[in-house]
């Protein structure tokens, strides 16, 4: 009797554990070049989205306003602000790899839509890849987790 209790007590922990894995990654995060500030979060529909929360240079030079997603390859985006834009979609987590896997990342300095995966390297660094078919083809940017674990 001990011994299906202790195996039962094991296996609810290991579900609890690997149910908090998966949300490491929701944070605040600032990217590899230090220019914007990316918030990760869970959707509704159990999926990781991110939207841009902070730039650096938040207000185009040329116009004085705000900047806008002018390289949207949908017209109708263009202008929509890049503050609060969505650039992060569909990842979920990977309990066998510990990664985020099958996401998008939409660049808006290129108007370029990317797969995506991430994967912590620390309790503060995330490796984030973006990449046209293979992950072979793309590169990797470091994040930092604003709020240290």
């Amino acid at each position: 009797m001990k011994k299906i209790l202790f195996t039962t007590l094991i296996a609810i922990c290991s579900t609890i554990t690997n149910a908090q894995v998966g949300d490491d990654i929701i944070s605040s995060w600032k990217n590899g070049e230090g220019t914007g500030i990316i918030q990760i979060y869970k959707t509704t529909s159990g999926h990781y989205a991110g939207k841009i929360v902070w730039l650096k240079e938040p207000i185009d030079p040329d116009t004085k306003q705000p900047k806008l997603d002018k390289r949207n390859p949908d017209e109708t985006l263009r202008t929509k602000p890049t503050l609060g834009l969505v650039n992060l979609k569909g990842m979920s987590f990977d309990e066998k790899e510990k990664k985020w896997v099958d996401g998008t990342i939409y660049d808006p300095k290129t108007g370029k839509v990317y797969s995506c995966k991430a994967e912590l390297t620390g309790k503060n660094t995330l490796e984030v890849r973006g990449f046209i078919g293979l992950s072979l083809f793309g590169r990797t940017d470091t994040w930092t987790r604003l709020v240290k674990k």
